[in-house]
């Protein structure tokens, strides 16, 4: 697992993460709220939001290749609140596919649909 810290609040990062998924031409398939479903169950839980993203143009080839895969696809993206920090954690694609059967060419394609996550929480360039 892959896990960085956001330079920016809970809400911001992810604004970032959304725009930048979309930016890249992806779609973002949905937007899963586990601090609201604590909450309608009477729990409390910090913010916490999971992303799933992804392009049939990048998964479908995978999936092809190895049927197994989509249970790995599409991408996620979890983005949670802890002690005063904003994390940003995903499982990295290749390595996950290549142990569904995936060859390593076609596992490697997704890892420019991770990069972008790094970069959407970057700090703000100065000036």
């Amino acid at each position: 697992m892959i896990e960085l810290t956001s330079s920016w609040t809970f809400a911001v990062t992810i604004d970032r993460l959304t725009k930048a998924i979309e930016e890249a031409g992806m779609i973002l398939f949905s937007t899963i709220d586990h601090a609201a479903g604590a909450r309608d169950v009477g729990e409390t839980m910090p913010p916490t939001v999971l992303l799933t993203y992804g392009h049939p143009k990048g998964g479908t080839p995978i999936m092809l290749a190895a049927p197994q895969a989509a249970l790995d696809l599409p991408l996620r993206v979890l983005v949670r609140e802890d002690a005063g920090r904003v994390l940003v954690s995903f499982h990295a694609a290749a390595p996950m596919l290549r142990r569904a059967g995936v060859p390593e060419a076609l596992a490697e394609r997704l890892d420019p649909a991770q990069r972008i996550l790094a970069e959407a929480i970057r700090p703000a360039a100065p000036g």
